[in-house]
């Protein structure tokens, strides 16, 4: 096929996620076959791009990052757009930095791989007039304009075994056990891993519980002969009187406590009812599981597209998934946005007709 882009950039920020090296390997290789072009690859995300810190894609061996967990070639944070100082390496902001980058490798496109504040960031630097492209990374789930993020499958996985093997724990002692999932905005790992596991309580951050709910339905459970209880919490679950804060007030109240919510569950849950409690908080064993087959297919099915992105020149855009088809959503309508779990999901209205608690 006739060369359409010669160089073509890529990084992946924020936090890491199963499928990462998969969708890397995919544009390195769709890249090379298809359009005869070179990838290099920016070091710790953002931070690469402002201090021209990159290496050749060519180096790694493509077949050993198809199931491989993490990204080799880091991630940060870094935000350029909040930057108030000059960078320290360059001696300029960050993005004049990130033009002169683009400038002195002569870059067809940036394909950034990563969630919603890489995709923000990717949106902002697109206004900059930057040939870019995002890609849709979380285990969260909760990127707007795409129906599935390439992680959150492997990080249900996980986060289900984990609920299923405290299960064990649980009946042994006869206990109430409250699992920590990932998730501060959103809960759509909490939901999917807890009804995986078959969780009896789900809490989430898109609908407050009412400890009192939550003390009648372990009663009952007990009155029926059950010596045990399975929550699954998402770390951004929410009362219903914090619910009634405002953001600020929110905040403030969130930064006072000294534990996860999770902890503060568990109490609520043993002072209410007497049973014994205790929490699990899975972690960061959520996001550090090499990539299931799921997540390896669609982000080699996204990598692959996000090459055509950029030889059609599409820039601007997340390579995103819709009714199970690639399609190009606006970066500028993904950018500062999440997606929240809607109440008429089919997980969680299975759930419901199940008689699982959300504590509402």
């Amino acid at each position: 096929m006739k060369a359409s882009i010669k160089t073509i950039g890529i990084l992946t920020s924020g936090g890491d996620a199963p499928g990462l090296n998969a969708a890397i390997r995919a544009i390195c290789i769709a890249a090379k076959e298809n359009y005869g072009a070179k990838v290099i690859g920016f070091k710790e995300g953002y931070r690469g791009l402002v201090e021209n810190n990159f290496v050749k894609m060519s180096d790694f061996d493509m077949e050993a990052l198809l199931s491989m967990g993490g990204t080799v070639l880091g991630t940060s944070r870094e935000k350029p757009f909040k930057a108030t100082e000059k960078n320290p390496v360059t001696g300029k902001m960050p993005v004049d930095s990130i033009k002169d980058t683009f400038k002195k490798n002569k870059l067809d496109a940036l394909i950034c791989l990563g969630g919603n504040g890489t995709n923000t960031t990717a949106s902002l630097l697109s206004k900059e007039g930057l040939p870019v492209i995002g890609l849709p990374k979380t285990i969260d789930n909760d990127i707007y304009g795409t129906d599935v993020t390439f992680g959150f499958s492997s990080a249900i996985d996980v986060a289900a075994e984990g609920i299923n093997q405290i299960r064990t724990t649980a009946k042994s002692m006869g206990r109430a056990m409250v699992v920590e999932i990932m998730g501060h905005k959103v809960g759509w790992l909490g939901l999917y891993a807890g009804a995986a596991a078959g969780a009896d309580i789900i809490l989430l951050p898109e609908i407050p519980y009412d400890i009192k709910v939550i003390a009648k339905y372990v009663k009952d459970l007990r009155a029926k002969g059950r010596n045990y209880v399975i929550v699954a919490a998402s770390e951004g679950a929410l009362s219903v009187d914090e619910a009634k804060l405002d953001k600020k007030a929110f905040k403030k109240t969130r930064a006072a406590m000294k534990e996860s919510v999770s902890f503060r569950i568990a109490r609520e849950i043993e002072e209410a009812t007497g049973m014994e409690t205790r929490t699990s908080v899975l972690g960061y064993t959520q996001r550090g599981a090499a990539p299931n087959a799921q997540d390896i297919l669609l982000s080699t099915k996204l990598g692959a597209a996000a090459v055509d992105f950029a030889a059609r020149k599409e820039f601007g855009n997340l390579v995103a998934i819709k009714d199970s088809k690639i399609a190009a959503f606006p970066l500028s309508e993904v950018e500062s946005r999440v997606k929240p779990i809607p109440m008429d999901d089919a997980v969680l209205v299975s759930q419901r007709a199940l008689g699982v608690c959300f504590g509402d």
